[in-house]
């Protein structure tokens, strides 16, 4: 009988991707020496990191050291499943590394445990649940390793949400936000001596289109049919002073 455990060819070996060779390494380790004690340990995860579509989602790594030396960590990337507009990437606090990069290095002192680490998604054009692969493991003894997922829920925003209010003008966000086609925007002017507008403008700060909004009405109707996909924002003007901006994502 055939056994189910294929023979490994060294020479096959050679010709593997760089993530194939490092899993027979692993394999091959265990088997012939037997799992080491665990040196370090991950804080547990939430189920889901959520976030809203166009935003930045962080999921924060802690990586305790639980042994008495000082330890170095490779934190790779294996696969993930998200969308075609979205970008995933490590960050160390507020500094985040080109999305290209898929693996980091941590060193950790004995009994210590570190923080700085992250993981963030582009919440990107659409809703959604996205799932991402990592692996941990002790760079001087790679059979220490933790393998675990990070999950991003992109939710769309409240389309019924108040951005702004005062004595003039109540305004609620754009919806549907992203658009493809035209959007809306809900308003209530309380002084009829007070002109208000929302202007579109691109990411450089050209002024894309100008909509009046007057008093005897309340929804204007924001087209985006001409507009290439993107991001943009609009800005509430009142008396030619903006008062509140935000994100308008136009997909197509």
């Amino acid at each position: 009988m055939t056994s189910p455990l294929k023979r490994l060819n060294f020479a096959e070996l050679h010709t593997q991707t760089p993530m194939r060779r490092f899993l027979w390494f692993v394999c091959i380790s265990l088997c012939t020496s037997g799992a080491a004690a665990q040196s370090f340990e991950l804080a547990e995860l939430q189920e889901n990191y959520k976030g809203l579509i166009g935003e930045t989602i962080k999921a924060p790594l802690h990586f305790k050291n639980t042994s008495d030396r000082t330890i170095t960590l490779v934190v790779k990337k294996i696969s993930d499943l998200i969308g075609g507009t979205q970008k995933n990437y490590f960050c160390l606090d507020n500094t985040c590394l080109d999305h290209k990069i898929e693996d980091h290095i941590v060193k950790i002192d004995p009994n210590q445990t570190f923080t700085m680490l992250q993981v963030a998604l582009e919440g990107g054009l659409a809703s959604g649940l996205s799932s991402i692969r990592y692996v941990a493991f002790n760079k001087t003894n790679p059979t220490e390793l933790i393998e675990f997922e990070l999950n991003f829920l992109v939710e769309e925003k409240d389309p019924v949400q108040n951005i702004y209010s005062s004595r003039h003008i109540t305004l609620h966000d754009v919806y549907p936000n992203p658009v493809s086609e035209h959007a809306f925007v809900e308003y209530k002017v309380l002084d009829d001596h007070v002109k208000a507008k929302i202007v579109i403008h691109n990411i450089l700060g050209n002024v894309i289109e100008e909509y009046l909004l007057p008093p005897l009405e309340n929804k204007v109707k924001i087209r985006a049919d001409a507009l290439s996909a993107g991001i943009y924002f609009y800005t509430l003007y009142i008396d030619n002073e903006g008062v509140v901006t935000r994100k308008l994502i136009i997909k197509k």
